[in-house]
């Protein structure tokens, strides 16, 4: 029989494996009733995935629109069908010859200022978006193209942190939304030379970072207290604004009812405590506007 457990287990995602065989594998090592990821990881890449359980799965969309980094291995010199190593390879090109490394790192710089800011993707074939009601992978795999939207997204860094020519490695931080493998394509056409990803590992998902994450054979074979692997349900919303209700305030906000505040307003989601020295006093989260909380996500206060 499963159990109620509430929280988010940071996990460190192994290669080859699902995000949701991931979800799935954690779901059961805790036993727990209920289990999401907070936005997918290719099969392919390794690193923080964070695994939503129980109440928190109501969060999940919170950190579905936060920033991610991540850290991303490019070879140059050749296309695959997937713009990553799980591909064949379409396309083989001559490589660019250099002088001496310093030629190479200037050359792999100078691509890198019109991949910052606020750019335009097109989304890749092998994906999960859908059209009339299929995956874009099914077409794919099936040999067709589709004409595809182009997406706008923001690049907030990038910066080569390592160059074995015709190997580099990026971290970027960005936006929702943005596929890595692209990235890596795109800089190999601004190249001239075709790319695509061979290695993806994310570190961040908004404020969340990988050294707080745990492997799953560590969680499977229970190294730790059970726990120590699961971080409170607001663990997912410590960059929002809190406030702290009193007892009858937080009944009001638990009925759904709009609870009129004696404070200088600000326009924003904020998360809500009761106020009381008890581990379970986080409520939900609410609007607060012109003076007033209206409550948006409250969790369940039945255990």
């Amino acid at each position: 029989m499963s159990t109620r457990i509430d929280g988010v287990v940071l996990l460190d995602k192994p290669a080859g494996m699902s995000s949701q065989s991931a979800v799935t594998a954690v779901k059961r090592a805790f036993n727990a009733e209920k289990a999401g990821h907070t936005g997918t990881l290719d099969s392919m890449a390794t690193g923080l995935l964070p695994i939503c359980l129980g109440e928190a799965t109501k969060y999940s969309q919170d950190l579905l629109e936060a920033d991610k980094t991540y850290v991303a291995q490019v070879k140059f010199g050749s296309r695959t069908d997937t713009g990553d190593a799980e591909g064949l390879v379409i396309e083989e090109f001559s490589l660019p010859s250099f002088e001496n490394e310093a030629a190479i790192q200037k050359t792999l710089d100078a691509l890198l200022p019109q991949f910052i800011g606020s750019i335009s993707q097109v989304p890749p074939m092998y994906s999960a978006l859908k059209r009339d009601g299929k995956p874009l992978y099914e077409y794919a795999r099936a040999g067709v193209e589709l004409e595809r939207t182009p997406r706008d997204i923001i690049i907030h860094q990038i910066r080569w942190i390592n160059i074995q020519w015709p190997q580099a490695t990026l971290e970027v931080t960005c936006s929702k939304g943005t596929y890595i493998r692209v990235l890596a394509e795109d800089l190999g056409n601004a190249l001239a030379c075709g790319a695509h990803l061979v290695g993806l590992r994310r570190t961040e998902v908004g404020h969340l970072t990988l050294e707080q994450s745990f492997t799953l054979d560590s969680i499977q074979k229970g190294l730790h207290d059970s726990s120590s692997y699961i971080l409170p349900v607001d663990a997912l919303l410590q960059t929002l604004p809190h406030l702290t209700v009193d007892e009858q305030q937080a009944k009001r906000l638990e009925m759904g009812q709009r609870v009129p505040l004696s404070l200088p307003s600000i326009e924003a989601l904020v998360r809500i405590y009761r106020a009381t020295a008890a581990p379970h006093n986080f409520i939900g989260t609410a609007d607060w506007r012109s003076g007033v909380l209206h409550p948006k996500r409250l969790i369940s206060q039945a255990h």
